[in-house]
């Protein structure tokens, strides 16, 4: 019987959240501290002539000063991609780029003391658009990339034959869609505190998805060895990516503080958040799909032309994801892929909450739908007869082990009234359908060696508490609650027993960190083979006690029962004290190391493997506005496979969360630039999805039983968003007839559609009256 598996459960960290006592690293304060504060670049790219921080250092209060050129290392999120300094060394490559730092004993005299920091720039070509960065470069804005130019990864993917498929395919359809910049827009601003201690060691507080990551990154930059850097991550007040690189900032504190050895905080402001940015790449995608008289799709043909802005990030990786993530759900033979991401010079793109695949999949599932209203054919009818089976291998070799999405269609089409509702509802509403498929993290490591990608220690002494250790990232996600999960499930106790440690690189293991939905599958199962362990310990000690074979045994409800008569029982603590005899607390480890060996050999083989794939169907209905063309979706009927649903609480919440996130982009978010600057750099401009705005969510969750993942769990966290863009395209097309080719989906794009729909019925009317 579960004891907690598969139950709604409070996030174990709520209360703390909700009633302020939670500790987030703007809440630190250390004897000392000092403010710092980073010098900005006002130009978009510009050789760095001179610098002169003598006027700073002068001014009474401030402690340090520090630029490029003291920390030229580079680091990176990427080991094949370093490109990042701390500050700017020789040049300036985006508007915000970081100059200069300084350190102080206030904010008032930190801004002074850049005021009065003097910098001498020389202006060099600026490349502020894709098209402008794929030509040759006089001034390149990195040294290493494609052939002179400012291409800093290029992908060409070919498997089977995508031309004979095309020209033997009933039904083609091709288009191109324009995708707009958006960015993750979390509440708490990024804050570090850097401390360089009497001791000679480094201890940095920072708001983290990836605390490894950030910890290899301080041990390079500034040429210290990991073991005497300690990495902490307090409360992290939102991410969805945008706090998964070691960054720059971090980088300065932690130079200043060692300069002046004092603390050091910078917090950043809401503008610099966004000068800071890592959101989600500008892309121009080109797309064509064909299908057979039958209803099978023939052939998938695919470019990305993707704007990564200043810095490589994670960008060789999402290079490959705006390519590889659309063989999932649809069985695909033919496909096609060739990628382009190119510096520019505007704030760094990087990883952004579904990261890879949103863009590309909006283009396929709305393309599809194109197909489906050349054929004739019902949106949902094609989708089924197209899935992937489980169980089976793609093209490119990824391999698929469970796949409810049969069942995430059936539900939702059900739920939905789909086909009451479908093509018959009045002018000016609609109904749309849209699919996804997702990782539950990467199959292999970012640094490649043979280290577990998760670890998780147990311990239990004679207070019966049980402390959980592991660096997995707590971002809001739950990963917390799910570790305490997994632990008190085996043991059968209850959550009270446990305490969770995941923010110290002193005292917990590592785990890389909360990215690419890998946190459930991986230190889930980490934390279920250490709980496995401490378990055979306790039943061991109920077989001393009572003369019962340990087979026999379970444990739940804090008691450890002989199942053949199950007046034989001892208490928890009562097998915990036995066990505890001569040999003092318990102990152990559990890890994940990864899959077993999957994947082909081809050059890029390993970009999108994953242990397993989540699965999601949403049905979205929409209302556009006749008049005035605003668009507002009604309902979502949103069916997402994640395996098991160790907490349906979380799981829905999780759905939710990336429904609001995905419609704002869908309707509403940009960032956009003129000449450089960021013109939406604050929560006033760049608008995004209100509480009202909000629709109705009909959480379906499908739970398919991974034979890997821990009590058949996989992701939730990413793949939910994907479908939601596409769904309400498609619905907007039910309701108005007009296909939309960009984002966001704004009032003013719809009309122009429309409008010109209009225009091209009245010519077609005049003509054929002419003739």
């Amino acid at each position: 019987m579960p004891n907690l598996i598969g139950k709604p459960i409070p996030l174990i960290d709520a209360l703390k959240k909700t009633t302020g006592e939670g500790i987030y690293t703007d809440d630190i304060k250390l004897p000392g501290m000092l403010i710092g504060k980073i010098l900005r670049s006002p130009y978009q790219h510009a050789r760095i002539k001179s610098i002169d921080t003598r006027k700073a250092e002068a001014l009474p209060g401030v402690h340090a000063t520090v630029i490029g050129k003291e920390a030229p290392n580079t680091f990176g999120v990427l080991p094949i991609s370093q490109d990042e300094t701390a500050l700017a060394v020789d040049k300036v490559i985006f508007i915000g780029d970081n100059v200069a730092g300084v350190a102080a004993d206030s904010e008032e005299i930190a801004l002074e003391a850049l005021r009065l920091i003097e910098v001498e720039y020389e202006a060099l070509p600026v490349y502020r658009k894709f098209e402008d960065s794929v030509k040759p470069a006089s001034a390149p804005i990195h040294p290493e990339t494609v052939n002179g130019t400012n291409i800093h990864k290029e992908v060409d993917q070919n498997f089977g034959e995508v031309d004979s498929a095309r020209a033997q395919s009933a039904y083609v359809r091709e288009g191109e869609y324009d995708f707009i910049g958006v960015t993750h827009g979390f509440t708490e601003p990024h804050c570090v505190i850097a401390h360089y201690d009497a001791d000679n060691r480094m201890t940095l507080w920072s708001a983290q998805q990836v605390p490894h990551y950030l910890h290899r990154a301080l041990a390079r930059v500034l040429d210290m060895p990991m073991h005497r850097i300690r990495v902490i991550r307090p409360m992290v007040g939102g991410a969805f990516g945008g706090k998964s690189d070691p960054f720059p900032h971090e980088m300065v504190a932690a130079l200043l503080s060692r300069k002046c050895r004092r603390p050091v905080k910078i917090l950043f402001d809401r503008e610099e958040v966004f000068l800071s940015n890592h959101g989600r790449h500008p892309t121009h995608t080109q797309i064509a799909m064909g299908m057979n008289e039958q209803g099978k799709l023939t052939f998938l043909d695919l470019k990305a032309q993707i704007d990564g802005g200043a810095w490589g990030s994670f960008g060789v990786v999402t290079t490959y994801y705006n390519g590889v993530l659309s063989m999932g759900p649809y069985a695909l033979q033919n496909f096609r892929y060739r990628g382009q991401r190119a510096y520019t010079n505007k704030a760094p793109c990087g990883a952004m909450r579904g990261h890879g695949a949103v863009n590309s999949r909006f283009a396929m599932e709305t393309i599809i739908d194109e197909l489906c209203e050349a054929a004739k054919l019902d949106p949902c009818d094609v989708r089924l007869n197209n899935l992937l089976p489980s169980n089976c291998i793609t093209a490119n070799g990824f391999r698929i082990t469970s796949n409810g999405t049969r069942e995430c269609i059936e539900r939702s089409r059900k739920a939905s009234e789909w086909d009451k509702k479908f093509r018959k509802l009045p002018l000016g509403r609609g109904l749309g359908v849209a699919c996804g498929f997702y990782i539950s993290g990467s199959a292999h490591r970012i640094h490649f060696n043979d280290l577990p990608q998760s670890t998780v220690h147990l311990k239990i002494d004679m207070d019966g508490g049980i402390t959980v250790h592991c660096m997995a990232a707590e971002i809001g996600q739950g990963s917390d609650t799910m570790l305490a999960q997994c632990v008190a499930e085996p043991l059968g106790v209850k959550l009270d027993r446990l305490r969770i440690f995941s923010s110290d690189s002193d005292a917990d293991p590592i785990d890389l960190g909360s990215y690419s939905s890998r946190v459930t599958f991986m230190a889930g199962n980490a934390a279920r083979e250490a709980a496995l362990k401490i378990r055979e310990k306790l039943v061991n000690a109920a077989q001393t006690l009572t003369g019962y074979p340990a087979e026999g045994f379970i444990l739940e409800n804090e008691e450890i029962i002989y199942t053949r008569n199950p007046r034989v029982r001892v208490t928890f603590m009562q097998a915990l004290e036995k066990a505890l005899a001569n040999n003092g607390a318990l102990i152990a480890k559990g890890k994940y190391m990864g899959p077993p060996p999957i994947g082909a050999k081809f050059k890029g083989a390993r970009a999108g493997l994953s242990p397993t794939y989540s699965f999601q169907c949403y049905i979205a209905e929409v209302s556009v506005d006749t008049e005035t063309f605003e668009p507002r979706v009604e309902k979502v009927w949103a069916a997402h496979d994640c395996g098991k649903a160790l907490n349906p609480l979380a799981v829905a919440g999780q759905i939710e969360g990336c429904i609001h996130m995905g419609l704002g982009q869908a309707l509403m978010e940009e960032m956009t630039y003129n000449r450089g600057n960021i013109l939406s750099a604050n929560f006033l401009d760049y608008r995004t999805l209100t509480p009202m705005q909000m629709p109705e969510v009909d959480v379906i969750i499908v739970e398919s039983d991974d034979p890997e993942g821990p009590w058949g769990a996989k992701e939730a966290g990413e793949g939910p968003l994907l479908p939601i863009l596409p769904a309400v395209a498609n619905a907007i097309y039910d309701a108005v007839g007009v296909r939309m080719r960009s984002l966001p989906m704004t009032a003013d794009k719809i009309w122009k559609a429309v409008s010109e729909k209009e225009k091209r019925h009245m010519r077609s009317r005049v003509r054929a009256a002419t003739f």
